[in-house]
């Protein structure tokens, strides 16, 4: 199943929503953070205790690939291994230009009621 996604200007709304979603039983292995900024990122799934897209959820091919790939490439990779399209990839990575930040429930039948 593919996985649910938010987009987010406001990392304060997002840390409110990954709150409400673990109350109603989303267990943090199934939320992640993803931004074009990786201190961004990193910042907020370190307040939210939720995940980044790293190398658990990459291919090593890919890994090494993005070793030498611009921030947009290495982008669209990592949301094509967690499970999106690379048309849908391509999307999202537009919105990360524009600033925006992915919440990304990867379990989303229950995920999807909530968001």
């Amino acid at each position: 199943m593919k996985p649910t996604v938010r987009e987010y200007t406001n990392d304060e709304k997002l840390m409110e929503d990954v709150k409400r979603l673990k109350d109603e039983g989303i267990d943090n292995k199934d939320i992640y953070i993803l931004s074009h900024d990786d201190d961004r990122t990193d910042r907020i799934a370190k307040n939210v205790n939720a995940n980044t897209i790293g190398l658990s959820e990459q291919d090593v091919k890919n890994v090494i690939s993005n070793l030498f790939s611009k921030q947009g490439d290495e982008l669209r990779t990592k949301l094509q291994e967690i499970g999106f399209s690379e048309q849908e990839a391509e999307e999202y990575e537009e919105d990360l230009d524009e600033g925006k930040v992915l919440l990304i429930v990867t379990n989303p039948a229950k995920a999807e009621t909530l968001l």
